[in-house]
């Protein structure tokens, strides 16, 4: 069956490359039918589902996960329901209906709305799809790597630099790069400060989960990482690091004026470990070899994203 994503561009940015001094590629999947990497996964998992048997498609999610579940079940030509909490705005709530999906507003946070869905598809015929924790998810997601195998010729990328929320991107990526034999490349894992589940649980050499999300970043707003994702520290060089909320809405705006792009500030994690050049950093640390020859960053994209929201977040963080 042919995938519902689309092969997306590998780009050499130049403003990036001078920052660090090596070629820094840019894997776009900000340009995805939804805006994000989430359809390479949740589209994935949805076409086994149906595939299967699957008559009506539930997830639970506001955001990019909910958006790419609804956007395959339209093309796929299932019902869909979207559980989301209070807290999701108007406009992605609007976006959701526009792919015909049904939706449902419960609970104050995304637990709560998770909740609601699993107790829906006590019903036979729904199926639950999770926004991020399932090994389809991360098989989906892994098709980005396979891309940029073919687009890079063979030739390894120094560092991997992805963002985690809840990890299935992170999963996905090292499962992709084991695929490829690739197994040896370091993957940089960024979080904001204030939704950083990822890092507070390698500090405590245990799955840790967040008593709520303080980050302007809600893509990441995962307050638990993927079990797997936690396992994958144990087996691959994963270096683990934060950025403050500053840092990332930064490397938005600026991301913006050198590629004419609007990204999440989840995104803007990734980026930010470029334009504040932290690979030197993890270089004198010993975390990265100090000969990096070219670094491949997934832009990972987002929708929840607009000039004028890059302006209120802007005011809500005090900066000029």
């Amino acid at each position: 069956m042919q995938p519902l994503h689309i092969k997306t561009p590998l780009l050499e940015s130049h403003p990036l490359s001078k920052i660090v001094g090596c070629p820094v590629y840019l894997k776009l999947e900000n340009i995805q039918p939804v805006s994000s990497f989430k359809l390479r996964g949740l589209g994935h998992l949805c076409q086994k589902a149906v595939q299967n048997g699957c008559k009506h498609i539930v997830c639970s999610s506001g955001g990019n996960a909910g958006l790419a579940a609804a956007y395959s079940a339209r093309k796929l030509n299932v019902p869909c329901t979207i559980i989301v909490p209070s807290t999701t705005p108007a406009f992605m709530v609007k976006r959701l209906e526009e792919e015909k999906a049904k939706v449902i507003v419960h609970g104050d946070v995304w637990n709560d709305a998770d909740a609601l869905a699993q107790e829906l598809c006590k019903d036979p015929e729904y199926t639950y799809i999770p926004p991020f924790d399932h090994p389809d998810i991360w098989e989906g997601v892994a098709s980005l790597v396979h891309e940029a195998v073919e687009d890079l010729q063979g030739t390894k990328p120094s560092v991997v630099a992805v963002c985690v929320g809840g990890g299935g991107l992170l999963c996905g990526i090292l499962q992709g790069l084991h695929d490829v034999g690739w197994q040896d490349v370091p993957v940089v894992a960024m979080e904001t400060e204030g939704a950083n589940c990822l890092n507070a649980s390698l500090n405590e050499n245990r799955i840790v989960k967040l008593d709520g999300i303080t980050s302007i970043a809600k893509c990441l707003g995962s307050t638990q990482v993927a079990r797997r994702a936690f396992q994958w520290t144990k087996e691959h060089n994963i270096i683990s690091d934060l950025c403050t909320d500053v840092d990332a809405l930064n490397a938005c705006l600026r991301f913006a004026d050198d590629h004419r792009m609007l990204v999440e500030p989840g995104c803007g994690a990734t980026l930010a470990s470029v334009y504040n050049n932290m690979y030197d950093k993890w270089s004198k640390e010993g975390k990265l070899n100090s000969d990096i020859k070219s670094i491949l960053v997934v832009v990972c994209g987002g929708n929840m994203v607009s000039l004028e929201q890059l302006q209120i977040w802007k005011k809500q963080l005090g900066m000029s």
